[in-house]
């Protein structure tokens, strides 16, 4: 349950369904400079984040189809949809993506997290992404008719 403090953060957020498929995928570390020479050209949404260990790609389904043949190694996971909450939060604000993933949980939808500095948004498995947009609808519309 959001603070109160939070409520009228959801009653203003807006969902963006991304409609393109998505793909998550492992590289390990030695390709990250083959992995950012091919991402840099892509379209929005995608993500490309290293971490001690690997190398990892957020990237539309049809493009990693493309680009695959150009790496050995890799783990691959989807298709995934990006939900995009369309609201610009304050890096302060404590719980917000609590809040999402419970919902969600409850719903028995996982959620795969990712943030930029202005908004946050999920992966969802393709085949959970209305349910997940009904849930989360749900949640912000019962803020907006209380606020």
């Amino acid at each position: 349950m959001p603070s109160e403090e939070m409520k009228p953060v959801f009653a203003s957020t807006e969902l963006k369904l991304h409609q393109d498929e998505y793909t998550i995928t492992s590289l390990p570390l030695i390709e990250k400079e083959r992995a950012f020479k091919l991402v840099k050209s892509l379209d929005p949404f995608s993500s490309i984040t290293l971490d001690p260990n690997e190398v990892s790609l957020i990237i539309r389904a049809e493009d990693w189809n493309l680009m695959k043949q150009n790496f050995t190694s890799y783990e691959s996971d989807g298709p995934y949809r990006v939900i995009t909450f369309d609201i610009v939060l304050d890096l302060n604000l404590i719980g917000y993506l609590s809040v999402v993933s419970s919902v969600l949980a409850d719903a028995e939808v996982s959620i795969y997290a990712v943030s930029t500095y202005l908004r946050d948004h999920i992966l969802v498995k393709a085949s959970d992404s209305e349910k997940a947009m009904v849930v989360l609808g749900g949640l912000i519309q019962k803020y907006k008719t209380t606020h």
